[in-house]
């Protein structure tokens, strides 16, 4: 059977937990930066774990992360 090959959008946007979880980072942080406030370009920084409906096709896209 040859290798099944990753999603290559989804290898640069999700990793794999130690628990098998995914986690990904938050959106509007990329541009027009100058009218968000400090506190909110702070928060956007914190990774999220993928909510588990989402979980299973972020997984058949990175079968061997």
């Amino acid at each position: 059977m040859p290798k099944i090959k990753s999603h290559r959008g989804a290898a640069k946007r999700f990793k794999r937990t130690a628990s098998g979880s995914f986690k990904r980072g938050q959106s509007h942080r990329s541009h027009i930066l100058t009218k968000k406030s400090t506190k909110r370009k702070r928060q956007l920084r914190i990774g999220m774990i993928i909510c588990p409906a989402d979980s299973n096709a972020v997984s058949r896209m990175l079968p061997y992360s």
